[in-house]
């Protein structure tokens, strides 16, 4: 049931484990402290970093930095964008020559090995950059929080999530209330269980490690030293989706089908829900209005009462010859207004709070881009990062492949979950 949205931004997932090995490696780790003070005068120049955002955004950056520089006389910002491929092994490479630019847009998982290395300012030990912390949603100020280090180590900028569609029809047909869809877990596989029994399966996907973390299971210790997955809750979680396979309440292709594909067996209305984009909306319209006319939306269920949400940031070099104008900047950029102002131009959300409390983001314009923003919207205040920064491509692989050896009947429940947390913690033991 996981969420993994394709936007215009590219978003980072799974690269951090590349990036930490060199980082950390080349600069011994530990590092502290930055080369100048975040308390003086905001002035001279800073370098600041994107990823991939020129393209289609370049009048907008241009004009933040235009009003950041007429905010502060005497400041000056050199913005470069780097390509979207190989992002990581730029961060590395700079990192490495002691070069990483003054402001950098990282992702969680980026941003660790950097924090690790001592290389990134913690926001919540300087008495400048921490006045700011009221200013963001506790989740996404939290969401660059590190395992096994105390602080946060980026601003909070843009924010993703999206609803669940589900079939109204097939909810009737199988004498569920379609104005009822499932809200929690016990709920969803009560549904999925009803909706089995009338030949009719409701997801396309295995849990994810976002479903194991929205159904209470902490994934990881708090010192980011081991994977959890395989405790009691844990393994409850994936014992009752092995039941749900047996009775057929997952695709019979769901464990080879990818995540694109479960879009597709919604349309063609083979499950009964799945995760969507106001693209997908403009799709069931034009290409299955049977489906369209029956189509509902609503939140992903959840049993902690809190969403997940993916969230990008921007990062202080804490060897800044200029830590003033980088920490100015890095905040400027993500205040309030400036976040609000970019939320409208593509389909990311502020984390400012209040921002997602306008009616931009509560009330329908009538569009299918704003049904799925307003829906969107709704579960952001209040939603956490599941995904460990230290989890990997390659253990999510793991992770799937020990999944279908208990749904195919080859490992127990607690087995494939012992087997998959040993795998991913000798991937965590070599890094």
């Amino acid at each position: 049931m996981s969420i993994r949205r394709s936007v215009a931004i590219r978003a980072a997932v799974g690269l951090g484990t590349v990036l930490c090995l060199s980082v950390v490696t080349a600069c011994g780790g530990g590092g502290s402290g930055t080369a100048s003070s975040t308390d003086g005068k905001v002035e001279g120049s800073i370098k600041f970093q994107t990823w991939n955002l020129r393209a289609n955004f370049k009048g907008y950056f241009e004009g933040v930095i235009k009003d950041f520089e007429k905010q502060y006389p005497g400041t000056k910002v050199d913005w470069v964008d780097q390509p979207a491929d190989n992002y990581a092994d730029k961060l590395s490479a700079d990192a490495s020559a002691g070069s990483l630019p003054d402001v950098v847009n990282l992702s969680p998982d980026l941003a660790y090995p950097l924090a690790k290395a001592g290389m990134l300012l913690n926001l919540d030990k300087d008495k400048v950059a921490s006045k700011f912390k009221p200013e963001y949603l506790e989740g996404a100020w939290q969401g660059f929080g590190m395992p096994g280090m105390d602080g946060t180590y980026s601003f909070p900028w843009y924010l993703n999530s999206g609803p669940l569609f589900y079939n109204k029809k097939v909810f009737k047909d199988g004498g569920l209330d379609p104005q009822k869809p499932p809200k929690t877990f016990d709920e969803l596989f009560a549904t999925a269980g009803q909706l089995a029994k009338k030949g009719k399966a409701t997801l396309g996907q295995p849990p994810t490690i976002e479903d194991f973390g929205r159904y209470g299971v902490e994934p990881m210790d708090k010192d980011g030293r081991k994977f959890t997955l395989n405790s009691a809750k844990g393994v409850e979680l994936l014992t009752k989706y092995k039941k749900l396979y047996d009775e057929g309440g997952l695709h019979k292709q769901t464990l080879t089908l990818k995540d694109d594909s479960t879009g597709t067996k919604f349309l063609q209305q083979e499950i009964a829900m799945n995760p969507g984009s106001a693209h997908d909306l403009e799709t069931f319209k034009k290409n299955a209005p049977s489906l369209y006319e029956n189509l509902g939306i609503t939140e992903v269920p959840t049993n902690t009462g809190k969403q997940n949400m993916y969230l990008q940031g921007l990062s202080v070099n804490s060897q800044s010859k200029n830590a003033a104008t980088a920490v100015a900047f890095a905040h400027f950029v993500t205040d309030r207004k400036n976040q609000e102002a970019f939320g409208k131009k593509v389909a990311v959300f502020p984390s400012t709070k209040g921002s997602l409390e306008k009616d931009y983001w509560t009330k329908e314009d009538g569009t299918e881009d704003g049904k799925i923003r307003v829906a969107s919207a709704k579960m952001l205040p209040g939603a956490v990062n599941y995904t460990p920064v230290l989890f990997s491509d390659e253990m999510k692989t793991i992770l799937r492949n020990e999944i279908a050896k208990c749904f195919l009947g080859k490992a127990a429940p607690k087995a494939a979950l012992d087997s998959a947390v040993e795998q991913m913690n000798k991937l965590l033991a070599q890094n």
